[in-house]
């Protein structure tokens, strides 16, 4: 099958955790929106195109099927792609781990934008920088507490059973957003994160995902995106 990935154009966002999942697998997809541009997913958001209408980017076309939610695409993919454990435990254990995931991400952008998403960072510095520091003393260090747990009540090395899945290759692109997001408040937390980071070194070597992080498929971080690297919300605190 050849899946059609919809994301906008410019940024990794939300897009690139399915992007990672992917690659990783040597999946046939399209990029849409960076080969058509970013009208091609108004379509779909009006409720204009078939299929389950989709709130927002991003989102999966496989066949007739409009899949979107991170998290959901995902679940949707993995168990096809060998992703994923077969057991049904072990797939709502990895959706547990990817929601939790959904969750720091979410917060990590609300750094930058605390107030309203409706308005750019320079209006909201104040209430940023506050946040910025909540998330950086507490919330931060308990979501990778949490993750750096579950590795090591699994194996040690992977997120789920024995083996590589997607939720390995999300923490990946989590530990690599809240490095350039964080890179102050993330060295502060290296010796606590032994295990996360081995886990990104891992997949970072993986033979798909090293060409992938190569090309120019993979954008670089930016300040346009979830993780942006704001000087001010990354000091001391």
């Amino acid at each position: 099958m050849r899946y059609e990935l919809y994301y906008w154009t410019g940024i990794q966002g939300r897009g690139e955790f399915v992007r990672l999942a992917l690659e990783d697998v040597g999946a046939d997809y399209a990029d849409v929106a960076r080969e058509q541009g970013d009208g091609v997913i108004l379509p779909f958001l009006r409720g204009e195109r078939p299929g389950v209408q989709p709130f927002a980017p991003p989102f999966l076309c496989a066949g007739r099927q409009v899949i979107a939610q991170t998290a959901n695409i995902l679940a949707f993919l993995a168990p096809r792609h060998g992703l994923v454990p077969t057991s049904a435990a072990s797939q709502c254990q990895a959706l547990q781990l990817q929601l939790t995931i959904t969750d720091i991400v979410a917060e990590a952008h609300d750094t930058h934008h605390p107030l309203s998403v409706e308005l750019y960072y320079e209006d909201q510095r104040a209430a940023a920088r506050k946040r910025a520091q909540a998330f950086r003393t507490s919330r931060l260090p308990k979501f990778l507490g949490y993750f750096e747990q579950a590795l090591e009540r699994n194996d040690g090395r992977h997120a789920i059973g024995r083996r590589h899945s997607y939720v390995d290759l999300s923490l990946f692109q989590l530990m690599a957003g809240l490095d350039y997001a964080f890179p102050y408040a993330m060295r502060r937390l290296q010796r606590q994160t032994r295990r996360l980071r081995a886990l990104s070194e891992r997949v970072a070597a993986r033979p798909r995902i090293a060409a992938y992080l190569d090309s120019p498929r993979r954008l670089a971080f930016n300040e346009d995106g979830i993780f942006r690297h704001y000087p001010a919300l990354d000091d001391a605190g």
